[in-house]
């Protein structure tokens, strides 16, 4: 854009000068033909009344020319002037800003390489401390893995033990209804505890061998005593005097009645049942288990559901 302003300058100046000499020499070069041929005459050319006139016209004719001039020249000029400034200072600007760029940048470059090299050097005084840690604690590390792999196997032995101790509970539960009545009764709380399923592994079993040992410890003995119970043909619930042979089977005797009831497990849970003529063996027998008599063979009624092969075998 600057290029062609200097150029059209260039070309209004040349212009204005033409203009210029051809206004004020033109009338110059026919004022000195006149003179002269006023001189090869008469010489009454300057004499005559029309020279001041045309003298006070060229004057003019020159006075304008000039300012014609020096205003074609002055104000391009001028203009070309103040687009050269401004380009210089717009130049001057660029590269004061441009130095102050490369030098921020070279101040923040060393800072950055300064950086990186701290970087690298923690780095490495890390990997050093890492390695020198795995090589003391090789040993620990190796225990721990071998800890890991022990919690891992118990964790699976303990989830088997689990499964079979939930089978053992159910088949408890089951077994509730065909355990003698005293016996049942005394169990009351464990079976309540069995029966919450938010029991830990831990809790469930020791109720469990709670539950087994209290069965194992009413079958080694003979127990007496007396039971409220509700026996087939009795109406209510009555207070008995009973006698229990471990778990096979029990005797309920109501002397007031002169009756026995014979009490063992089947199918459905622990059954009572009227047994006829039994009840001088049966008042016998309890008055030997409680030292109230001297020892003696009492035949009694009794049940056995399966021979012995069989019993062994299960």
């Amino acid at each position: 854009m600057r290029p062609m302003r200097f150029v059209t300058s260039a070309f209004y100046y040349t212009a204005a000068i033409s203009q210029a000499a051809r206004f004020v020499f033109a009338p110059l070069a026919a004022a000195a033909r006149g003179t002269k041929a006023d001189e090869a005459g008469e010489r009454t050319t300057f004499t005559s009344p029309s020279v001041r006139p045309r003298a006070a016209c060229l004057v003019a004719r020159y006075s304008i020319a000039v300012a014609l001039f020096l205003f074609a020249t002055r104000c391009p000029a001028e203009d070309s002037l103040k687009d050269v400034g401004n380009v210089a200072t717009e130049w001057v600007k660029l590269r004061v800003e441009t130095k102050r760029l490369e030098t921020a940048w070279q101040e923040e470059h060393a800072l950055v390489e300064s950086m990186v090299v701290a970087s690298k050097e923690r780095a490495e005084a890390a990997e050093e401390k890492r390695d020198l840690l795995k090589a003391r604690t090789a040993k620990e590390r190796e225990e721990l893995d071998s800890l890991r792999a022990k919690n891992k196997a118990a964790a699976a032995e303990l989830l088997v033990s689990e499964t079979r101790l939930q089978a053992i509970t159910e088949k408890l539960t089951a077994l509730r209804p065909k355990l003698p009545p005293r016996l049942s009764e005394a169990l009351e709380f464990s079976y309540i505890s069995l029966a919450n399923p938010k029991l830990t592994p831990g809790e469930r079993m020791q109720l469990t061998m709670t539950v087994l040992n209290r069965c194992a410890q009413f079958n080694r003995v003979v127990t007496t005593g007396e039971d409220v119970l509700t026996l087939d043909g009795e109406p209510t619930q009555k207070s008995f005097e009973v006698i229990y042979w471990g778990l096979s089977h029990g005797y309920a005797v109501d002397r007031a009645a002169h009756k026995v009831w014979l009490g063992a497990p089947d199918t459905e849970g622990w059954r009572w049942r009227v047994v006829p003529n039994a009840f001088e063996n049966v008042v016998k027998l309890i008055a030997i288990a409680n030292d109230k008599a001297d020892p003696d063979f009492v035949v009694v009624p009794a049940v056995v559901r399966q021979s012995l092969p069989e019993a062994s075998k299960n």
